[in-house]
């Protein structure tokens, strides 16, 4: 391993208890440093041009395809290979990373576990330390927990690839500071999960995955490729073992897709249609647009126009370049009245159903018990593909 890039040190505005001296110790804190002092001005430079752009758009200019970027739409070539253990990705099942949690998730009939650093989870210090200690511990296969009632959780032999969802680049992790100011959360997650388990993911024939929230433009997603060649190539790895799933939840993303495959094209295995943030960032970017205007939420489903050509879009430009196009996530949870829970599996197998036949290859339930409704959907068109 280099050595670190800067003296410089990070500072804490939380004490260090027993997890905090685990999980934080002074390797990682080097790494953490090196990435944030390389990274963190271009972060903000791209916060800031997340502004302009909004204040162009808030001023008339509606979202638009880039004609700069003919030359790579035209061109031929293709994302890396995708790993072995991530080519099945039918259905995938998201949550916190909470230790109970966590442990129920990868038993789940399900292929993938995406751990949940964002949109489920309370950064609070605790909360954000306890789930890299419990990732870390389920990573080695040592994970348990034990209820007030005395039962325990374990996990099964075979339990689901596991891919962590670090933090939006727009938040920062507010308990560690560097030149006084509060650095990204996504550089605290990313650093220190893979810190922690990239040398046993690879003894187990798997690697480094993770799941990129909120992007915008493509020049967010080089920022990545190039967070992911910098650590790489600090800890002597191949370029391209670490891999990302970027969703799609955004509606100046949407117009840059192709765009963002290309930038991250070694790192990359797929992009995922992040269905709720798309409608909210779709109501917030066109605010000042009364002909925008969107109904209650209950009757925005994906076979209206808008949410299906983005649907479509997404497959059509991830085939074109060798990549997963992941659908989104059912709303449902399943019921303890029998009548409503056939209402309900009957709702989440039609939304299913719908992404499968588009050609999405795989697709999100935040409940293990819709797996087995969601897997028939998406068996009866995959097959054994």
């Amino acid at each position: 391993m280099s050595q670190s890039l800067t003296t410089e040190a990070l500072s804490f505005t939380k004490p260090f208890g027993i997890a905090e001296k685990e999980i934080l110790n002074h390797d990682v804190e080097s790494f953490l440093t090196d990435l944030v002092s390389q990274f963190s001005e271009r972060r903000d430079t791209l916060l800031a041009e997340r502004e302009i752009w909004k204040q162009k758009v808030d001023n008339g200019m509606l979202p638009d395809f880039i004609s700069e970027s003919d030359s790579i739409i035209k061109s031929e070539w293709k994302v890396n290979p995708i790993p072995k253990d991530l080519q099945d990705r039918r259905v995938e099942i998201t949550g916190p990373v909470d230790r109970k949690m966590v442990i129920n998730a990868l038993n789940a009939n399900v292929k993938v576990f995406m751990a949940d650093f964002e949109d489920s989870l309370a950064p609070t210090w605790d909360k954000v330390i306890d789930g890299q200690i419990n990732l870390r511990d389920a990573v080695k296969g040592t994970i348990s927990y034990t209820n007030e009632q005395g039962k325990c959780y374990q996990l099964k032999a075979s339990p689901a690839v596991l891919i962590a969802r670090v933090r939006g680049l727009h938040l920062p992790e507010k308990h560690v500071l560097w030149q006084g100011k509060p650095i990204p959360g996504c550089l605290f997650d990313f650093a220190l999960y893979f810190y922690h388990n990239y040398k046993t993911l690879q003894a187990k024939g798997s690697g480094p995955y993770f799941y990129i929230p909120k992007l915008q433009t493509w020049q967010e997603a080089k920022w990545w490729s190039d967070v992911f060649h910098f650590t790489e190539k600090r800890f002597g790895l191949a370029s391209g073992t670490i891999k990302a799933t970027v969703l799609i939840e955004t509606l100046p993303a949407v117009f840059q897709m192709e765009e963002i495959l290309f930038h991250m094209k070694e790192h990359i295995v797929g992009l995922n249609c992040g269905r709720w943030d798309y409608i909210f960032s779709y109501i917030k970017t066109l605010k000042n647009y009364p002909d925008r205007v969107l109904p209650d939420r209950q009757g925005i489903t994906m076979t209206q126009p808008f949410l299906s050509a983005y649907s479509r879009l997404l497959i059509q430009t991830c085939h074109k370049r060798g990549a997963f196009a992941m659908g989104g996530m059912s709303a449902f949870i399943p019921s303890r009245s029998a009548e409503q829970n056939g209402v309900i599996l009957q709702k989440v197998f039609e939304d299913k159903e719908l992404e499968a036949t588009n050609g999405h290859d795989g697709t999100w339930i935040a409940h293990p018990g819709l797996a087995e409704t969601v897997l028939s959907a998406f068996d009866a068109v995959l097959g054994e593909r």
